[in-house]
């Protein structure tokens, strides 16, 4: 596995990174889950900007992202991305997840943020699997690396054990 994709277990909201990864609603009021969490802790400069982005494209769409500040947070900015919601797995729900990584790291190669953390996207209300979540973004992170070597260290920080350990389970695997 690439040594620059790191686990950690804790509160993405901490992290000390050059961008932070919102698994965001469309609307990007912010909401529940870790969406709630980083609106609360960034404060309102992250809703102003997410205000002005409304204003100028509509809401946000699924797999798409948008980048705003960050706030009081202790990172440079928040990358904003909609996850698909669950439906069985029939509805493209995997394509949409694997654009949420791409688009995410898109944007942090556009604004030269070197060092990103991404939260663990669509597995809380919007009940994507798990294990098939933690699937897609190891596999998507580590494509995307391959061809973009500005990306020094991408951490996906597991809040819960359940995701921490799925994860340390994935990533320890030689191939996946």
């Amino acid at each position: 596995m690439d040594p620059r994709i790191q686990l950690i277990k804790g509160d993405i909201t901490k992290q000390k990174v050059d961008g932070i990864v919102n698994a965001a609603n469309s609307s990007l009021m912010g909401g529940g889950g870790v969406d709630g969490a980083i609106h609360r802790a960034g404060g309102p400069a992250i809703l102003d900007d997410c205000r002005k982005i409304i204003a100028r494209q509509g809401s946000c769409k699924t797999g798409e992202a948008v980048i705003t500040k960050a706030g009081n947070l202790p990172a440079s900015y928040v990358i904003h991305t909609v996850g698909p919601v669950w439906n069985g797995g029939e509805k493209g729900e995997a394509a949409k997840l694997a654009s949420c990584y791409i688009n995410s790291l898109t944007l942090a190669v556009e604004y030269h943020l070197p060092t990103i953390s991404f939260p663990n996207i669509s597995t809380g209300i919007y009940g994507y699997p798990k294990k098939e979540a933690a699937l897609i973004a190891i596999k998507t992170v580590s494509g995307f690396l391959l061809e973009n070597p500005f990306i020094k260290t991408i951490f996906f920080v597991c809040f819960d054990e359940e995701n921490h350990n799925i994860y340390n389970d994935l990533l320890s695997k030689q191939s996946l």
